[in-house]
């Protein structure tokens, strides 16, 4: 049996098919997950966000346009969903989700160091250059797909990612990883 078009698979939601509300789930799961928990930098917050990700849109597929992809409008709703978590998280303390990760008695390798701080830089970025960063590199989507996502002109996408690399690799500078430019 071939795997149902977006469109099909929406149509037998809407006429309440338990299994086509699996089958989006299943397909979209994943990388829902990974968008949230890279935005909110917390597994349990995604957890709860990508449940409330579904909900809404399962409320709101009547209204997705099925000329438009499936995948950007989902991924679309994540963020949304994640910028609403982070707004009320506000400035309450974090709780501490990386205890397990104690220092090693073997010494780290560059390219775990280089993995580590480019984890931290993303992680510092300001939020929207954050979501297309993530949503570009770590995701795969392209300009369109994220300008779709984020309701944002693709030239807009551009520039932030572009602002998002540069403050990136800055950070990555300054902590001795990769050469400073030799035109300065």
């Amino acid at each position: 049996m071939t795997p149902d078009t977006d469109v099909e698979l929406v149509r037998r939601c809407l006429h309440d098919d338990p299994a086509a509300m699996r089958a989006l789930v299943e397909r979209f799961q994943s990388e829902v997950f990974g968008v949230c928990v890279r935005i909110l930098r917390h597994s349990h917050d995604a957890e709860d966000v990508v449940q409330e990700v579904f909900v809404r849109v399962f409320r709101s597929l009547r209204r997705w346009d099925p000329a438009r992809q499936l995948r950007p409008w989902i991924l679309g709703i994540a963020i949304n969903r994640c910028r609403t978590a982070l707004a009320k998280r506000g400035r309450r303390p974090e709780t501490v989700d990386y205890l397990h990760e104690t220092a090693s008695t073997e010494p780290e390798d560059d390219s775990r160091e280089l993995a580590a701080t480019i984890r931290l830089a993303v992680d510092d970025l300001r939020p929207d250059y954050r979501e297309v960063f993530v949503l570009f590199h770590e995701c795969g989507r392209s300009y369109e797909e994220i300008s779709t996502a984020i309701d944002r002109p693709v030239g807009t996408i551009k520039t932030w990612l572009h602002r998002a690399r540069t403050e990136v690799m800055e950070r990555l500078r300054r902590r001795g990883l990769v050469p400073a430019d030799r035109t300065e």
